[in-house]
């Protein structure tokens, strides 16, 4: 940055947005191609583009922030603002799938039965998994703020325990829903309650995975001596993010498996 007079990035043009949404094309017109035709190459090679963008695109930023020192003061500040509008964006998100549960629930149609759960559909009881799963992810909220004291205390081996516990507490996590819904009595297709509760903790379950493959990421970094107490916005991102999977969860739980049931 020796030719550089201000503490700006000018960000190097990449590839790595337009492969990115190549990918995502392929994926969505890989899934149809898939619902309608049982063909899954489209979709196959969409992810494949998708992993490799997501891998040479972090390693990017990596390079960037960490080894050619573009992530000064002014750049960081910038992207805490991005990351907070972005969590902003994900609330909104959530709460379009919150307002259809509720419309649907707090006056069930005749079409429904009159009531909520609907008629014919058995809930699942909110005291078993569905709690087991909010003690695990309020357990991964601990240890993910223990990780960041750690990094902030300069103890690097406490944050990598604390890093790995909360990556193994969000896969354990994402194995018991999937076990949820492979042994679920309604589907998708049953009415408003089965598309409001599958897509709702769906598009959660996603966020956990992306949120484990961030902290998955921070940990190898942390690893290979990336983050000091006083540069680690990299994993900062990864906590906000977690912390607001977790509460988001919060929410669902309260809503759709104890009030909804």
């Amino acid at each position: 940055m020796t030719h550089q007079t201000h503490a700006y990035h000018m960000v190097d043009p990449s590839p790595w947005p337009l492969t990115g949404a190549v990918a995502a094309l392929l994926m969505t017109s890989g899934l149809a191609i898939w619902f309608h035709f049982n063909s899954t190459i489209l979709l196959n090679v969409g992810t494949a583009v998708l992993l490799l963008t997501m891998i040479q695109w972090w390693r990017d930023i990596v390079r960037e922030g960490t080894l050619q020192g573009h992530h000064t003061l002014p750049v960081q500040t910038g992207l805490r603002y991005g990351m907070i509008l972005f969590i902003t964006s994900e609330v909104f998100f959530f709460l379009g799938f919150f307002w259809a549960f509720y419309h649907a629930s707090l006056a069930p149609t005749p079409e429904l039965g009159g009531y909520w759960p609907p008629t014919g559909v058995n809930p699942l009881d909110p005291f078993e998994v569905p709690l087991l799963n909010t003690a695990v992810l309020l357990a991964s909220g601990v240890t993910v703020t223990w990780a960041h004291h750690s990094i902030m205390e300069g103890e690097r081996k406490q944050a990598i325990h604390a890093l790995f516990l909360t990556i193994l507490l969000g896969f354990y996590f994402t194995f018991l829903q999937a076990m949820e819904y492979y042994e679920a009595p309604f589907t998708i297709a049953d009415g408003a309650y089965g598309s409001t509760f599958f897509v709702a903790t769906g598009f959660h379950g996603l966020h956990v995975i992306i949120g484990s493959t961030f902290l998955t990421i921070c940990l190898l970094r942390q690893i290979r001596y990336h983050f000091t107490p006083d540069h680690h916005f990299g994993f900062e991102a990864a906590a906000w993010y977690w912390h607001f999977v977790d509460v988001v969860w919060l929410f669902l739980y309260a809503s759709i498996y104890w009030w909804g049931s």
